[in-house]
């Protein structure tokens, strides 16, 4: 079959993401091996042709989108101290966004992801329990000047913050239980987002194995 010279769809169409539901507009056109690939909303995935139809001429159902603002108080490599944990210092490692919807309330929560600067203990914590010490520009040039701050005393007790969620997964089996996921996935339904996650799960893995060595 003979691959067309020009693309489908053009940068600034509004299109629906038929595999989703959901719509967008086009943001950029790329062709590998001669096929058309298309990046919607500034995603970092890419979608092909197929997934893809104008708006105008799509007859299936339509996903409603609810748009939310979060502002993130605290980014990856932020130096914290963590309340319940005030002589350790903690590094941002990573953060989620819990979304709460009921007939009559809503609201969000931020839950950050720390590794504890000495050993690399990992630990959960809430935006109200986390004060920042050094941002991540910052960081490395604090730890090398005042060393590992707030050194643990002798016979000091390691305090355990509370969390409804119980005991947490060591930080590396949770990112290999991602890939896992992702690369479900991505054989089910063969999109380039979940590859292109598992990728970036990957980086991560690697860049945590530099910093043990």
């Amino acid at each position: 079959m003979k691959k067309r010279k020009d693309p489908r769809f053009r940068v600034g169409e509004t299109v629906v993401v038929t595999i989703y539901g959901t719509v967008g507009k086009i943001t950029d056109i790329k062709k590998i091996e001669g096929e058309f690939l298309y990046e919607v909303n500034e995603s970092e995935g890419l979608f092909k042709e197929s997934a893809l139809e104008l708006l105008e001429s799509y007859d299936g159902y339509i996903f409603e989108q609810e748009q939310i603002d979060i502002e993130y108080k605290f980014l990856f490599g932020d130096l914290v101290v963590v309340k319940g944990y005030d002589e350790d210092l903690f590094k941002i490692v990573g953060f989620r966004t819990e979304i709460w919807r009921y007939k009559d309330d809503a609201w969000e929560d931020v839950i950050y992801e720390l590794m504890r600067v000495t050993d690399g203990e990992w630990l959960e914590a809430d935006e109200n329990e986390i004060t920042l010490v050094a941002d991540e520009g910052q960081a490395e040039a604090f730890i090398k000047k005042y060393g590992f701050v707030f050194p643990a005393k002798k016979g000091m007790k390691t305090k355990k913050l509370p969390s409804p969620m119980g005991q947490k997964p060591n930080w590396i089996d949770q990112l290999l239980d991602h890939y896992n996921d992702y690369k479900l996935l991505y054989e089910l339904f063969n999109d380039p987002v979940y590859k292109s996650k598992m990728d970036h799960v990957l980086e991560q893995l690697k860049s945590h194995s530099s910093h043990e060595s």
